[in-house]
């Protein structure tokens, strides 16, 4: 059985609130005072019981995340995203490396060739090459850089 297959198997059950909350921030925060406040009294909710929810989604490993996103690239940073092939064999120990830089977001395993796929941020756009190198030597593999031409904005989102 594929790890794909066997993560759709372990799907989560979700409350109702659970639902309702991971549902509502995949759209964003307002930009307000107390923006949880907010989105508690969309929900019909209270802030502290949207904030347990958060928590506990966090802490069971349902959500691995919850952040601001930021553009690297429009602030004056570097932005790229990289690809790597990675043998079975070692792949557990490559991402354990990988994962540990810090410039490191957004680290999938793909179902190709090139089976593992992670977004590098940097503070300067030079440190992306720096960033490449160093995850090179630590891993062993080669590190295939794939800079954007272009810029879609999906908004992609995963209704539960």
């Amino acid at each position: 059985m594929s790890a794909v297959t066997e993560r759709l198997q372990a799907a989560p059950e979700f409350t109702e609130m659970e639902r309702a909350v991971i549902n509502r921030l995949q759209t964003g925060l307002p930009l307000v005072h107390s923006p949880y406040a907010a989105v508690a009294g969309e929900l019909g909710i209270t802030e502290q019981a949207l904030l347990h929810t958060l928590e506990d989604l966090l802490d069971r490993r349902i959500l691995t995340r919850f952040g601001p996103m930021f553009h690297a690239g429009e602030m004056g940073g570097g932005l790229t995203l990289a690809a790597m092939r990675i043998p079975e064999q070692d792949f557990e120990d490559a991402t354990r490396k990988v994962n540990a830089f810090d410039e490191v977001a957004h680290n999938y395993r793909r179902e190709h060739e090139l089976n593992m796929w992670f977004v590098l941020a940097t503070e300067a756009p030079d440190d992306i090459a720096r960033a490449i190198a160093a995850i090179e030597s630590a891993t062993g593999y080669p590190v295939y850089n794939m800079p954007k031409e272009e810029e879609f904005h999906v908004h992609l989102h995963f209704p539960v």
